[in-house]
């Protein structure tokens, strides 16, 4: 049975995970930074790479302890080589190399999206390629078909921002701090969705790309305008994205052919609202509804050490360099309006 050492270091998590090709997680650590980068209100890159480099070796020892392994029994390293801030990025390849080279270990680098994408298969034996993937992260929202590993094929995209950055920027609007998505889905409860009329952008648009702008500058103005309560306008945020997101993942499904199942991937999946209303359009297209428990939503190790699995065998050399942006379906057309997150 292989084992793969998984390293994350694309953001503002330092993460390291032992999984095994009988899908279980033998250990995982993570190292948070919300307090370092809490000042700031989002992630400042300097102090997030600094600090994915005190932590990263001490926290693959503690996550080899907590298993009782040495690292000399894995079967291969795997870590994060893009996308994400490019710093935090280097820092884990370039431990993932040492560590490769040190032990005759095999490299495999790992698309951080990919991590996203297969991590569904992780928690979900019974999901089969190919299936309708919704990512949506604070940097990315984008629709792909899962083909197979490797193969991805992108039907929709954000032609501006990432629906967890609207998330984050709603959420300092409202002076609720950082991490902003679950602070603005606990204020939303308490608010009436419908008290604040927002915008929902392409919605009923042909193709299935996304936008949030618009939606952030509309709560922005809301809120300027001083007769709306903080939790009201959270309630008509959330509410309306997650309109568009059904509008737009309706469209995705109409323009294929029926996959084996609707899932949803990356941090704003821990979104109790939005898996609900996912749940219910994958029932009207009588499909199943996977969303990965949201500990596998964030930003993980355990996803990255899962695709190592799935591509075990493979090994890519130690001169790989790390990517900024690595898109999963280099073959896209361009999307009109998109900018480089596109």
């Amino acid at each position: 049975m292989g084992i793969v050492l998984g390293i994350e270091s694309s953001c503002d998590e330092t993460a390291a995970a032992l999984v095994d090709s009988g899908r279980r997680v033998l250990a995982q650590r993570i190292a948070s930074q919300d307090e370092a980068h809490r000042p700031y209100g989002g992630v400042v890159p300097e102090i997030a790479a600094r600090a994915h480099a005190e932590r990263l070796a001490p926290l693959i020892a503690a996550t080899l302890a907590d298993a009782g392994m040495e690292l000399g029994e894995v079967d291969a390293i795997a870590a994060t080589a893009g996308p994400g801030l490019i710093g935090g990025v280097m820092v884990g390849l370039v431990t993932a190399k040492a560590l490769a080279m040190a032990e005759d270990k095999p490299l495999i680098a790992i698309n951080h999206l990919e991590g996203h994408a297969l991590s569904p298969r992780l928690a979900d034996l019974a999901l089969q390629f190919p299936y309708l993937l919704l990512l949506v992260s604070g940097g990315h929202c984008q629709l792909l078909l899962v083909k197979g590993v490797g193969q991805y094929r992108r039907l929709g995209t954000t032609i501006d921002d990432a629906l967890g950055e609207a998330f984050d920027k709603t959420a300092k609007i409202l002076g609720l701090g950082y991490p902003g998505g679950p602070a603005v889905e606990r204020l939303a409860r308490e608010g009436d969705p419908r008290a604040v009329p927002l915008p929902r952008p392409l919605l009923g648009s042909a193709e299935p790309h996304f936008s949030f702008a618009g939606l952030k500058s509309a709560v922005l103005r809301a809120r300027q305008a001083g007769i709306h309560a903080d939790a009201d306008i959270a309630a008509a945020f959330q509410q309306a994205a997650i309109d568009c997101v059904i509008d737009r993942t309706h469209k995705a499904l109409q323009a294929i052919d029926m996959p084996s199942a609707l899932v949803v991937a990356g941090g704003v999946a821990a979104n109790q609202a939005m898996r609900s209303a996912l749940e219910e359009l994958a029932g009207e297209f009588g499909l199943p509804f996977v969303a990965p428990p949201p500990a596998l939503c964030t930003d993980n190790a355990a996803m990255i050490a899962w695709a190592g699995i799935e591509r075990l065998g493979q090994s890519d050399p130690l001169d790989f360099a790390a990517r900024p942006r690595w898109p999963l379906d280099p073959d896209a057309a361009p999307v009109r309006g998109a900018g480089v997150k596109a």
